[in-house]
């Protein structure tokens, strides 16, 4: 018998067996929460590594920097963070590694930071020959606790702004799609590229879900973000919730010039990095928040079930199978 290698069995499967070596319930969400001395934390790292993440040749040291930032925070908002703390950072860099590129970076871990909050904290740096960049992201936990293992049957499933396009943006950006080959609008390619280089965390739209809970008693609801594709965060909370996700095609909302078939509808589905939230809330709840931000949309809701993701109204003869991205 050989000795099982990761490829073997997968991300999620890795991350399944050392959540053994956890506290219960530690790996349930990206972020870390901690009690400590009245102050509710939320921890988060996330890794960029050259040439799984990114390379000089289709985003900046700059754009790299602000994206750094800006999905750790995203983390931490899909938890329900509010005021950020700041970040410790830690780099593998070459000693051939132009100083130029190294201040570009942190130009941009400032840029964010001087945008969203928080300061740089301290870091550590060593000698590789593939960089490697380690954000470990800070925050205050608010009053309401958004969690992946708190959706509920019955309960509606919200998204915020569309997905996809940070993969249409990297697509273009690595010349895996041309303008000629796909006959897309500049417009498109534009806010692609934006997408892909320069993410928003959601954090007024997490401002707007405390403003509207102050008519509910409800302190705990579902939310994850869509870093890892906008099927795998709703499996997500299905299987963390131990219910099934219905979600309806027909109203998920997508670019007005977003082209139409299979190849595009995989792009929005398995894509990624697009950092939207997924929520999961009571029927009066959703209605109020929806009514209150018109980005966003109710695309579904969980029922009692075995955990999965069902797709009702698919155009198509074959269902879409899983393709979400794995590292391994």
């Amino acid at each position: 018998m050989h000795n099982e290698i990761l490829k073997d069995i997968g991300e999620k499967e890795l991350i399944r067996r050392i959540t053994k070596f956890m506290p219960t319930n530690q790996a349930s969400d990206d972020c870390a929460f901690i009690e400590s001395k009245g102050e509710n934390l939320l921890i988060n790292t996330d890794l960029m590594i050259e040439n799984t993440h990114f390379n000089d040749e289709i985003i900046s040291p700059k754009d790299i920097g602000w994206k750094a930032v800006t999905t750790n925070y995203s983390d931490l908002i899909s938890s329900g963070c509010t005021e950020f703390i700041g970040i410790n950072i830690g780099l593998v860099l070459s000693p051939k590694t132009e100083w130029r590129w190294v201040q570009k970076l942190y130009e941009g871990f400032s840029e964010a930071l001087n945008n969203f909050g928080g300061s740089i904290l301290g870091g550590d740096c060593s000698r590789g020959e593939t960089k490697m960049i380690s954000i470990t992201a800070l925050g205050l936990q608010n009053k309401l606790k958004l969690r992946r293992n708190a959706c509920k049957p019955g309960e509606v499933l919200l998204t915020t702004g569309i997905h996809g396009l940070s993969k249409l943006g990297l697509l273009i950006k690595s010349n895996q799609i041309t303008i000629k080959d796909s006959n897309i609008s500049k417009k498109l390619i534009d806010q692609s590229i934006n997408a892909f280089c320069r993410p928003t965390p959601r954090h007024k739209t997490l401002k707007k879900i405390l403003q509207s809970s102050e008519n509910f008693i409800k302190r705990e609801i579902g939310c994850t973000d869509s870093s890892d594709g906008f099927y795998q965060a709703i499996f997500d909370l299905s299987q963390e919730s131990k219910c099934k996700a219905i979600i309806d095609y027909k109203k998920i909302p997508k670019n007005e010039l977003w082209p139409k078939g299979e190849k595009w509808d995989k792009f929005y589905f398995f894509g990624g990095e697009d950092y939207e939230l997924l929520i999961s809330l009571p029927r009066d709840w959703a209605n109020e928040l929806i009514r209150m931000d018109n980005e966003i949309t109710e695309i579904g809701y969980f029922t009692k079930g075995s955990p999965k993701v069902e797709i009702k109204n698919y155009p198509n003869k074959r269902n879409l199978d899983n393709d979400s991205y794995s590292h391994f």
